[in-house]
């Protein structure tokens, strides 16, 4: 696969490329990666074929915008051509309960900021970044829905919600007319593998598209660890890293790394192939602070995992997942179904031990 190979984005006609740049590290280089080299890791990302850029309006504070505004205002041809995404929901405004969350006021006036900062008239995929919990749905819902009409937003998806919600939202929309949720954002990762519960039995049942974040699991399988490397050191989100540094971790990386040997790339490259391969996946959110990070990263594009190493690796990982998933998965296929095979499924009549 190369990553020009775009795909539909679940229920809209968006055509996205298998890896989306995140811009989640662009700002002013106190943290992540200066204008300059944002700028750089843009050009390689677009002249490599990608076209799907995902950030947030409270990504550092709004800089994050800003620098993607910055770079369309240099290079104006580029932005209709890109698929541009940012998400709405975090609050600028500590103080102001209005600020953030996803009622009608907070969108409307997070809409207008973020098209501000991106110097830019619309967004093609605006995600609500989180659950709001203080917030009836169909004033989410209406609202996205009249942006939309409006020509200010062109797709809706949705990011960190419980899989009700998301059945509920389709719902609601598909009932009354209204645009509805073309698109999942979950966490989803070798180490964080429980969206295969819900959420992906919910996108797969209502035809919505998957978009993985932190696929390498913040970096914990990026190749930077190993059992001779095990100490966080340095990083940025090494608070989230060192948990995950674990016997059973570090077993799944040997075998990473003899994946990677075996296909001449690296762990990281096999990493975000594991994901980019699941059949629910339609694009999965890549990051860089450098070039040469990119770089790497896009390299995963071309990796093919045949369906051992894949079967190899997630038995590594299995998740220990929630009622009734785990129900499901431990009895109720041989106990519908018995010793028969349908649809391509086999299994074993279950029998109470």
């Amino acid at each position: 696969m190369t990553i020009d190979s775009y795909r539909t984005l679940g229920t809209s006609g968006l055509r996205v490329s298998p890896l989306a740049l995140g811009a989640m590290n662009f700002d002013d280089g106190s943290w992540g990666s200066a204008p300059e080299t944002s700028f750089k890791i843009l050009d390689h990302y677009l002249d490599a074929g990608g076209n799907f850029i995902d950030t947030a309006n409270q990504y550092n504070g709004g800089k994050s915008e800003e620098t993607l505004g910055e770079y369309f205002q240099k290079q104006p041809a580029r932005r209709d051509r890109m698929v541009l995404a940012t998400k709405f929901g975090g609050t600028l405004h500590p103080a102001d309960p209005n600020a953030g969350g996803a009622g009608r006021k907070a969108i409307y006036t997070q809409l207008d900021e973020s098209l501000r900062r991106l110097k830019t008239d619309y967004i093609d995929l605006y995600w609500m970044h989180q659950w709001d919990r203080h917030t009836p749905i169909e004033e989410t819902l209406s609202t996205l829905d009249d942006l939309v009409r409006a020509g200010k937003i062109r797709a809706v998806g949705v990011s960190n919600v419980p899989a009700w919600w998301v059945g509920q939202a389709v719902g609601i929309t598909r009932a009354r007319g209204w645009e509805t949720i073309a698109a999942l954002q979950v966490e989803y990762s070798l180490l964080a593998r429980t969206p295969e519960g819900e959420q992906f039995g919910a996108a797969t049942a209502l035809g919505l598209g998957i978009t993985p974040w932190s696929p390498l699991a913040s970096g914990v399988l990026s190749g930077k660890y190993s059992r001779a490397v095990r100490s966080v050191e340095g990083s940025s989100r090494s608070g989230y890293a060192a948990p995950s540094l674990t016997e059973e971790t570090f077993v799944l990386l040997d075998a990473l790394a003899e994946i990677a040997a075996a296909h001449s790339t690296t762990v990281a490259a096999i990493s975000l192939a594991w994901v980019r391969q699941r059949s629910e996946v339609t694009s999965t959110l890549i990051g860089a602070r450098t070039v040469d990070q990119l770089a790497a990263n896009l390299a995963s594009a071309a990796v093919d995992l045949t369906p051992e190493e894949i079967t190899r690796l997630s038995a590594l990982t299995e998740p220990n997942l929630e009622y009734p998933s785990n129900v499901i998965r431990s009895f109720a296929t041989g106990f519908l179904q018995g010793d028969t095979t349908i649809n391509g499924l086999s299994s074993t009549a279950f029998t109470r031990a």
